[in-house]
């Protein structure tokens, strides 16, 4: 039986490991992906009672726990793009190429967080294209059109024309539950058994 709608965004395996650290069994939680570009409205509405963020949010009137994972950087680019035949890349390096620009209502200063306006150098990076959909942007950095700078889970949604890379010189994001105040006992309960967690 359900007890717990747990959203996330991406891969769907840290939030696996986070439900097995906190003693519950799969078909106690239902995992609900949100829509990165309105990540919020899901929570406040009531559709979901506690959701998994990365970065440093600190969205009004919402709270945070303490840090959980992290969740290493990463570049993608096509498979024939310049950069992908290498082991690891520079965040200096992607200033060179197109890159997407913050979805929807997710907030600013987040996304400076996932796509920096400059790098530690001063170069400042370009973004160009709308982030619309994982779909549609996979679909553009497949064509090379592009590249994202995202996290290195998103390596478990990534199509085969697409290289997930290491991006070793940007901090990991860091990974947090988030929920309302005064949650139900339910949620109180599944965050007081949340602990750090490793994912397989």
């Amino acid at each position: 039986m359900t007890e717990l709608r747990l959203g996330f965004h991406g891969s769907d395996r840290l939030p696996k490991a986070i439900v097995r650290t906190a003693g519950l069994a799969p078909n106690e939680v239902e995992l609900v992906q949100y829509d990165v570009r309105d990540p919020f409205t899901p929570l406040r509405t009531g559709r979901l009672d506690v959701m998994i963020t990365k970065f440093d949010h600190r969205e009004p009137g919402l709270c945070y726990g303490a840090p959980l994972a992290v969740d290493p950087r990463a570049v993608l680019v096509g498979a024939g793009h310049p950069l992908a035949g290498r082991a690891a890349v520079s965040v200096e390096d992607v200033a060179e190429y197109a890159c997407f620009d913050r979805p929807g209502d997710l907030p600013a200063e987040v996304w400076d967080e996932v796509v920096p306006p400059v790098t530690p150098r001063g170069r400042p990076i370009r973004r160009d294209f709308e982030l619309t959909t994982v779909a549609e942007l996979m679909r553009v950095v497949a064509a090379g059109a592009a590249v994202h700078l995202t996290v290195a889970s998103i390596a478990d949604v990534a199509p085969p024309a697409v290289r997930v890379l290491p991006v070793p010189d940007l901090p990991p994001a860091r990974v947090q539950l988030t929920h309302l105040p005064d949650p139900p006992d339910r949620v109180r309960a599944f965050l007081a058994a949340s602990s750090p967690v490793v994912p397989a």
